[in-house]
């Protein structure tokens, strides 16, 4: 079986470097890049359309911009990620919600611990704005690309003061 390279582009942002990859004409990933390869410099013009509108969107963002992203994604995972996935994308820039708020938006307020797996595998970080998932008590509760950068995302959106 051989494996099919797919298209991804490197980008410098303020919480530090992003890799991005499509197929098909869908944004399937977002990569927090802790430590660069050799061959992984900022590759920041790529030919892929996605790769293109992904990269001015973000920059967007970052560039205080922006606010919601308008791009074709297509993330992996299961029925029950995806739905996650899908409340996820309704909570609106410079807002937060707990994981018990999720579980129940989801119908099962028992739910709370398979809502934050589901948010941690969330492959489009940004995009799907899992950084905007607190714990109930306000306090900043996992992400997959560290605390420090979730709280540098809510600044951005002035969530945080500090």
């Amino acid at each position: 079986m051989t494996t099919v390279a797919l298209p991804d582009a490197t980008i410098q942002s303020p919480i530090g470097l992003l890799r991005l990859t499509a197929n098909d004409g869908a944004l399937v990933r977002i990569d927090h890049v802790d430590t660069p390869e050799v061959d992984s410099e900022v590759h920041d013009n790529p030919t892929d359309d996605t790769l293109r509108d992904a990269i001015e969107q973000l920059t967007q963002y970052f560039a205080g911009d922006r606010q919601t992203f308008d791009l074709r994604i297509a993330p992996a995972g299961t029925p029950f990620e995806q739905r996650v996935w899908h409340e996820l994308h309704q909570i609106p820039f410079g807002e937060t919600r707990s994981y018990t708020d999720l579980a129940s938006a989801l119908g099962d307020p028992n739910a709370v611990r398979a809502v934050g797996r589901a948010n941690s595998r969330n492959p489009l970080s940004i995009i799907i704005p899992c950084h905007r998932v607190i714990g109930a008590n306000g306090s900043l509760t996992g992400y997959a690309g560290g605390l420090d950068r979730k709280a540098a995302l809510l600044r951005h959106e002035g969530v945080l003061l500090v």
